[in-house]
């Protein structure tokens, strides 16, 4: 979970979704990341800063429902974020660019290559991180619990630091956009289809208590072209403590995207 933290403010787009933390219009290529349930943009901040001297320039996406945009509806289901997501990341295809996403974005940014891979416009890359395949039969239920339950289940995954959950206040500002993305996961059915025929690089760490290794190497059976799977050090937000790390696998993954 990542919570409201003081950072500089990003440039503005053309719309609503997506975020430039660190504006590159020379950019070789462009890497579009998506949060994790309950994240924000603010998530991919230090993705931003560490890949810009490469000439990687990251467009995080921004949810309905959180930080500027919290006055507006959540979306109910993955079909209905990406839907409406796809019109304004359309704007952004004209150089190479890739998808990232963790956790819950995982799958997100998987079905969003799916969509622009069937309007000829796929990614070059695709990156998911901290997410079991969607072959591999799952139940989220996170969104049933009541609350004491859900935070709960948070800290277990050691995303947050433990003295933020414990903020009432904040927790009040929170919660709602974490129950209504875990709903979101729970009613997310996967649909086969055409394999991807772009690079798929699996991250996943080695003590997840959500994705086992071999949960995550089933992300194979989805790719049709090159496939690479990475076990780091850690639990589910591994990406905490090893963001040089995953991000110098980026930059040697999309050396020559361009």
């Amino acid at each position: 979970m990542t919570l409201p933290t003081a950072t500089r403010a990003p440039a503005v787009t053309r719309d609503a979704w997506l975020r430039r933390f660190r504006p590159l219009d020379t950019a070789a290529v462009r890497l579009v990341c998506f949060p994790h349930a309950g994240g924000s943009a603010s998530s991919y901040l230090r993705f931003a800063t560490a890949l810009a001297p490469g000439g990687i320039e990251v467009l995080a996406v921004q949810y309905p429902g959180r930080q500027e945009r919290r006055s507006e509806p959540f979306a109910r289901s993955v079909e209905e974020l990406v839907e409406a997501l796809l019109p304004e990341l359309r704007q952004w295809t004209g150089r190479p660019f890739a998808l990232f996403g963790h956790s819950l974005g995982a799958t997100l940014a998987y079905e969003t290559a799916r969509r622009l891979a069937a309007y000829g416009e796929a990614p070059v890359h695709l990156f998911l991180s901290g997410r079991r395949a969607p072959t591999v039969p799952r139940r989220d239920t996170g969104h049933l619990l009541d609350d004491a339950g859900l935070i709960d289940m948070i800290s277990r995954l050691q995303g947050t630091d433990p003295a933020l959950l414990q903020d009432e206040e904040l927790l009040r500002m929170v919660l709602p956009a974490i129950r209504s993305d875990y709903e979101m996961a729970g009613a997310y059915v996967h649909r086969p289809g055409a394999a991807l025929r772009m690079p798929v690089t699996v991250l996943t760490g080695d003590s997840d208590p959500n994705v086992g290794v071999q949960d995550a190497q089933r992300w194979s059976e989805v790719a049709a072209g090159d496939f690479r799977l990475w076990v780091m050090p850690g639990g589910h937000f591994f990406l905490n403590d090893r963001t040089q790390s995953v991000c110098t696998i980026i930059e040697e993954a999309l050396e020559h995207a361009h």
